[in-house]
């Protein structure tokens, strides 16, 4: 995801304290990492037990409010990509 110039520390912020709790969500990873050819530009790598659990996470008033938060910080610029795991390390050991 792209942030506004300057707002990516922020943006990272967010993420991260959004992080506390995802694993009994169904989360099985959660990695937020920065673009280091972009200083705008931020990568999240999620791996969750079903879409299903990843759909319900985004339905709870925190993560309503996390993304709410974040939304101006950011210009609109997306990339999503979903996969199926096939194996690797921490990948629902």
């Amino acid at each position: 995801m792209k942030t506004q110039p300057g707002r990516r520390d922020d943006v990272v912020a967010i993420l991260l304290c959004a992080a506390d709790g995802l694993r009994e969500l169904g989360c099985r990873s959660y990695v937020v990492g920065l673009a280091a050819d972009d200083p705008d530009t931020i990568v999240v790598t999620e791996v969750w037990e079903s879409k299903d659990h990843h759909d319900a996470s985004l339905r709870l008033p925190e993560a309503r409010e996390a993304i709410a938060a974040a939304m101006p910080m950011l210009t609109g610029e997306f990339a999503s990509r979903e996969l199926v795991v096939a194996g690797g390390i921490g990948a629902g050991d």
